[in-house]
């Protein structure tokens, strides 16, 4: 019985896919260790010759896998997104539509910003670094934000849609409204080292949602107020 022994070619051919896979291997270490160090030292801090000493690589080394200290912190930003929507996103998506999958989204943001009190949140160290500073790196921070924040917005809005929340809600004012006591717990958890700051996020919260939960007292709609002041005054014209 005869043996087929694989061509010159084909053995050229599978080098190269273990080659490329190797250095894909070694660009997603490389890529891990400079998140760790981002959420340490921000994203300004990092570095191809910090870098290279973490990973007891040469300069050169890691600087084939990027190219640019910018294409690094760019990897960081889409890393981070990415990891950012594992746990955040895709799992609230098996919660029923509406309210309860905004409640998961929450409650899963909630979790990666008590661990992050410790670490660092790339979006936020990230927005004070390069808040008034243009460029690619900016670029890909903001919208990886924007993406985020786009998504709340939409659950915000299918759960006024199912008739969890109430038909006059601002969707965009709600979003903004989780987003700024996420910022304030983040400042006051890691900055302030307030014990009580995970306790008052999930209580404001909760203030959140009833205030625009659909059957919420009438008085509650900014519309019904504003009637208020200009119904006349009994046994007045």
């Amino acid at each position: 019985m005869s043996v087929t022994r694989p061509t010159s070619r084909a053995r050229s051919d599978a080098g190269t896919a273990r080659s490329l896979q190797k250095g894909l291997q070694t660009k997603a270490a490389i890529v891990d260790a400079a998140l760790g160090l981002a959420t340490q030292i921000g994203l300004e801090g990092l570095s191809i010759g910090a870098l290279a000493e973490v990973m007891q690589m040469s300069k050169s080394g890691v600087f084939a896998h990027f190219g640019s200290r910018e294409e690094l912190q760019i990897s960081v930003v889409r890393e981070y997104h990415h990891r950012f929507e594992e746990e955040v996103f895709y799992p609230a998506m098996a919660a029923s539509r509406g309210l309860p999958r905004l409640c998961a989204l929450f409650d899963n943001w909630m979790k990666r910003t008590s661990v992050e009190i410790d670490s660092g949140c790339i979006y936020i160290s990230g927005a004070v670094e390069f808040d008034d500073r243009p460029g690619p790196v900016r670029d890909a921070l903001a919208s990886s934000v924007n993406t985020w924040l786009s998504a709340m917005k939409r659950a915000i809005e299918i759960a006024i849609a199912e008739g969890h929340l109430r038909a006059d809600t601002d969707a965009g004012q709600m979003g903004f409204e989780i987003h700024a006591l996420i910022l304030a717990l983040h400042y006051e958890a890691r900055f302030l080292r307030s014990p009580e700051s995970l306790r008052r996020a999930v209580t404001a919260f909760e203030g959140i949602v009833a205030r625009y939960r659909a059957g919420a007292a009438d008085e509650a709609s900014p519309a019904t107020a504003a009637r208020k002041t200009t119904r006349p005054a009994r046994g007045k014209a």
